[in-house]
């Protein structure tokens, strides 16, 4: 009879001590599963993180590109020597209004193309080459054009004289003897003018190749204010 009680106990025991350790060994791997899975929520974390930087930073560039910014290449010598052949140039599409001297990305004359020149003159403006002294003059005020004209031209080989429309622009290259311009498109509408509408945006800075990456700003001789200027 006394035998019973100690073999209940001693099982009692022996359970006890067997439930005891299965307890340990099931916190211990509860433990390095909670471990586990903390690591890889992390690195779970870590990716989603980096995905989301990507791809915002691919959206800001493309809505950068589309509303903001815009590149483009030179593909002519009609803007030498400011801009040359195959030049990259960054162009600012919110470039407020059009003055006197930007350099513009436009649609072109009649095919719509992307076509780049200089503003020389902007509506209500009288635009007439040329003085007594070979110079293109705006509202009677003589342009110093030395800074960015091609060394060998001269202003302009053709004379003109020109009152350009409200919202129209008048627009030559720099490179005066290879520019197809305001000055060649006479007997389209605006007579040589093109709309301020058709602008797409301001050449801000020449960007590649590297060696020739530099701001485009507006020369001083269109820093300043004109006749009829408010």
């Amino acid at each position: 009879m006394s035998v019973e009680p100690d073999s209940t106990q001693a099982e009692g025991a022996q359970t006890g001590e067997t439930e005891s350790v299965q307890t340990g060994e099931t916190e211990s791997a509860q433990a390095g599963k909670g471990k586990d899975d903390k690591g890889k929520g992390s690195r779970k974390g870590s990716l989603r993180e980096t995905l989301f930087l990507l791809v915002s930073g691919v959206v800001v560039a493309l809505l950068l590109q589309a509303f903001v910014f815009q590149s483009f290449y030179i593909p002519s010598e009609s803007m030498e020597n400011t801009l040359l052949k195959d030049d990259r140039v960054v162009i600012n599409k919110l470039h407020g209004q059009v003055e006197r001297g930007d350099v513009v990305v436009f649609k072109g004359w009649g095919d719509g193309k992307d076509t780049i020149k200089r503003v020389i003159a902007i509506g209500g403006d009288t635009v007439k080459c040329c003085d007594a002294q070979d110079r293109i003059t705006v509202n009677g005020v003589p342009l110093d054009e030395k800074i960015y004209i091609h060394p060998d031209d001269l202003p302009s080989g053709d004379e003109f004289e020109k009152v350009i429309p409200q919202g129209r622009l008048w627009v030559m290259g720099d490179h005066r003897s290879a520019s197809y311009d305001s000055r060649g498109h006479e007997e389209q509408e605006g007579d040589g003018t093109i709309a301020e509408d058709d602008v797409i945006g301001r050449a801000v800075a020449i960007y590649w190749p590297f060696s020739r990456a530099t701001l485009l700003t507006t020369p001083d001789t269109f820093a300043r204010k004109f006749p009829g200027d408010d």
